[in-house]
């Protein structure tokens, strides 16, 4: 028993960082309509970046967890102005393509910079083994899970209860009206790249923090891909919520089952609950009329 409770806690831990990611994607794509495919290099580079200024000046845990944010902010705002703001007309397969350059792009520029050796990601107190309820998890396993549960809260507070979070739901339901009622689309688009791009660099930089900083960092924004399809595009707290789900479940196949099965079993999840939900256990069902 206590070795399937230890399953469930580490997947909780990485299933946080999955939802930081996929809370990443729902934002955009609730915000513009579009999936980016470079989410995760987006958080790859944050990562690599907030290494960088730790290594240098010797930030705490704190400043280099805000650092990670406030870059993958300033990159998601970069992206949106110069290279996504120009696309605007354009159909839904040339910007995605747009991403998938991105992607690729940002992959090769870390690459390039710090090359293609693993990195320990040291962040003083981050290993320190804390037992809850007999079970040891570290400190920054613990952290994540409640950053998660943090931007969850952040999220529904700012999306219900703020009046830019309104004017997001008015530009998601209906740009064309929301744009005639005086809603700036195009600052609720820059707002929702910086914020998924801020998501992205919190979830890289905690992810190098606990298994270790490389350049196959990217990778996690396929790994979360799952959370945003199980949660539905359009729903952003749904999205935080199945990366917990999705984390959990892939510990459990990783430890009861052959561990090739590990990183296919949130795929498999969402084929199956796509058959029943086409539109995800938390995203709105619509029904368009021909």
């Amino acid at each position: 028993m206590s070795y399937f409770i230890e399953l469930v806690v580490s997947g909780l831990a990485i299933g946080a960082i999955y939802g930081l990611v996929a809370m990443g994607f729902a934002v955009i794509y609730k915000a513009t309509g579009i999936v980016n495919f470079a989410q995760g290099e987006m958080g790859m580079l944050a990562a690599y970046t907030s290494w960088s200024i730790a290594v240098t000046l010797g930030t705490g845990a704190v400043l280099t967890v805000l650092v990670a944010v406030v870059v993958g902010a300033l990159l998601g705002l970069i992206c949106e102005r110069l290279i996504m703001r120009p696309m605007l007309g354009e159909s839904v397969l040339s910007v995605v393509l747009v991403t998938v350059g991105l992607s690729v792009m940002l992959r090769s520029l870390v690459t390039l910079i710090w090359g293609a050796s693993p990195q320990k990601f040291a962040v003083a107190g981050a290993d320190t083994i804390v037992h809850v309820g007999g079970i040891g998890m570290r400190v920054s396993q613990i952290a994540v899970i409640a950053v998660l549960l943090l931007a969850l809260g952040g999220f529904w507070f700012f999306l219900s209860r703020s009046r830019f979070g309104v004017a997001m739901r008015a530009v998601a339901a209906d740009e064309k009206t929301a744009r005639l009622m005086g809603v700036s689309t195009a600052r609720v688009q820059a707002v929702a790249w910086a914020a998924a791009s801020g998501l992205a660099g919190l979830a890289g930089a905690f992810f190098a923090v606990i298994y270790g900083l490389a350049p196959t960092l990217f990778e996690l924004g396929l790994k979360a891909f799952p959370a945003t399809v199980l949660g539905g595009f359009d729903a952003i707290l749904g999205s935080g919520v199945s990366g917990l789900v999705i984390g959990v479940l892939e510990n459990l196949v990783g430890g009861y089952l052959p561990s090739t099965l590990k990183e296919i079993a949130g795929f498999v999840l969402i084929l199956v609950v796509l058959m029943v939900r086409p539109f995800g256990l938390f995203g709105e069902k619509r029904i368009e009329r021909v």
